[in-house]
């Protein structure tokens, strides 16, 4: 059957598969619809650029080849459909992926907001853990100043309290090979390598700090082609800026990027760059996550894969 035809019979079914599912789940749905591309369109390579991937844009330029076969005949159709295709596997190459610290790479979330527990006890103002919440991944200054306005703290110097709070985090919280790493962090970076990607740390704590968490976690920053902190930054997350920076030290346009993160702020910083995002459940909700506009979901680290990364889609579209 030519590729032509394919199309046709796979927009037909389709369409007729969405009626009769009217009442299913939406994921019953797309299961249908997935099984229907794999049985419509074989080899399995036919729309994928060489990585086995259809994604939700590729079956809309399916439906465009129904009509032009309708329309003009098979052969000018076929011509169409691969110079389309083309196009789609262009859009979603990955060449390099964007790692934030806390939360993925390092499990320090937790550790960063016990020590500003710690930090805001010596100032004499009592706060809980969960302050802190709302301001991860903004940067230490907004992280304790965020939670240094709520509780009005009178003449708060968001630089004294961030040189007091390093000196509780690296003291108590982040010693050398202390197990601060996710487990499976160091496999993926290492996985992503072998693939020919590049990787960067992206981060929105200063270099300090990323450089005591990838000591405690036991990852060798050579591992990495750029890591990119605060310290020279005005604009912090959710602003694109941090990301931006990353994609150009790596020398790869922003939407060949890939970012892992855990926060709200970090998934919003990647979508104002214009780069897919895979979240990890570590701090928030998944329910948060996909609220923010997160491409995809997984538990943590340890269970994002090569091929989630490979096969990531910007968020509206499908990732699987």
């Amino acid at each position: 059957m030519s590729m032509a035809a394919r199309c046709a019979l796979l927009g037909n079914t389709f369409l007729n598969n969405i009626s009769l599912d009217r009442n299913n789940s939406f994921s019953a749905a797309l299961n249908n619809r997935n099984n229907l591309f794999a049985a419509a369109l074989k080899p399995s390579n036919l729309l994928s650029g060489g990585r086995g991937r259809i994604s939700r844009n590729s079956f809309k330029v399916s439906r465009i080849f129904v009509s032009a076969a309708s329309k003009d005949g098979e052969a000018a159709a076929t011509v169409t459909s691969e110079k389309s295709v083309m196009s789609v596997a262009e859009a979603d190459k990955v060449s390099a992926v964007l790692f934030d610290m806390d939360g993925v790479l390092c499990n320090s979330e937790e550790a960063s907001r016990l020590a500003a527990v710690d930090m805001f006890a010596e100032m004499g103002v009592q706060v809980t853990p969960d302050d802190f919440i709302p301001f991860m991944g903004t940067g230490e200054a907004n992280f304790l100043g965020g939670v240094a306005k709520v509780k009005g703290v009178k003449d708060f110097d968001p630089r004294v309290a961030k040189e007091l709070f390093y000196e509780i985090y690296l003291k108590k919280y982040a010693r050398p090979n202390s197990g601060l790493g996710y487990p499976g962090a160091l496999d993926l970076i290492m996985q992503c390598k072998k693939e020919g990607l590049k990787v960067a740390v992206a981060s929105s704590a200063d270099r300090k700090k990323i450089d005591a968490n990838m000591a405690a976690a036991g990852i060798p920053l050579s591992n990495f082609d750029a890591i990119i902190g605060a310290d020279s930054f005005m604009n912090l997350k959710p602003a694109p800026d941090i990301f931006l920076a990353a994609a150009k030290a790596l020398n790869v346009p922003p939407n060949e990027c890939v970012v892992i993160e855990d926060a709200v702020a970090g998934i919003q910083a990647a979508n104002a760059a214009k780069m897919r995002c895979i979240a990890v459940t570590t701090t928030l909700s998944e329910e948060k996550l996909w609220q923010a506009g997160t491409s995809l979901v997984r538990r943590d680290i340890g269970n994002i894969s090569l091929s989630d990364i490979l096969n990531c889609r910007r968020a509206g579209d499908y990732c699987y």
